[in-house]
């Protein structure tokens, strides 16, 4: 793995409602939103683009929202029931590509409090979709390394296909600028196909229970 460098990007102005947390409300900074929810248990909170959208959601609840400001779909109580809530004692993974490709990122935090387990990148020329499925395959191996069989949730239904038919189907043309990116696909499916796990591999429902607690928030 390569040492991780600071890259500075652009960020969108966003606004983080907390439905459930120490101080329900609406914020407008990530660090503000993160005091709320770190640790909380259950909390539900998301990001938005838009103040009166975010203050709108939070008037309505959480159960109303999904993907981003412009999708609204209402719930009934019986899909909340079907789909619960996630379990806590758990790892969550997550990506992020700033373009496609771009620079890459990923980590995994403890779905309860938050707190990273693990963090590699900036990477050159990657995709989000790469991110992910090195994401769950090293939660995957952190986990089978503790004698763990806690869940693994991703947000990404690309990434976990990938993980589960142990094959990675991307588009992404290898050059020297992510040489090990490649190199890191290629031993994470040696070490796919060489060990067995009992870790449940779980779809994050973002629409229910917000974004993924990995999540870098820069959507």
């Amino acid at each position: 793995m390569t040492p991780c460098r600071a890259f500075f990007m652009a960020k969108k102005t966003k606004y983080y409602v907390v439905w459930k947390g120490e101080n329900p409300g609406v914020y407008d900074s990530w660090d503000s939103c993160n005091k709320q929810v770190q640790g909380f248990d259950n909390a539900l909170y998301k990001s938005f683009t838009n103040k009166d959208i975010a203050e709108k959601a939070y008037n309505e609840g959480p159960w109303n929202y999904i993907g981003n400001d412009k999708r609204v779909i209402e719930f009934s109580e019986e899909d909340k029931a079907r789909i619960g809530m996630p379990n806590l004692n758990s790892i969550s993974v997550d990506a992020a590509c700033s373009g496609n490709p771009g620079i890459l990122e990923y980590r995994g935090v403890n779905t309860k409090t938050g707190n990273e387990l693990f963090r590699q990148g900036p990477f050159q020329q990657g995709t989000v979709n790469i991110g992910e499925f090195l994401a769950l395959v090293h939660g995957l191996a952190l986990l089978k390394q503790k004698n763990s069989n806690a869940p693994v949730y991703s947000d990404s239904k690309t990434a976990i296909t990938w993980v589960r038919n142990k094959k990675v189907n991307t588009k992404l043309e290898k050059t020297t600028e992510n040489k090990i990116l490649f190199e890191m696909v290629d031993r994470a499916l040696t070490w796919l196909r060489s060990n067995s796990y009992a870790n449940p591999i779980i779809k994050w429902e973002t629409a229910y229970w917000g974004e993924i607690p990995a999540d870098f928030g820069r959507k």
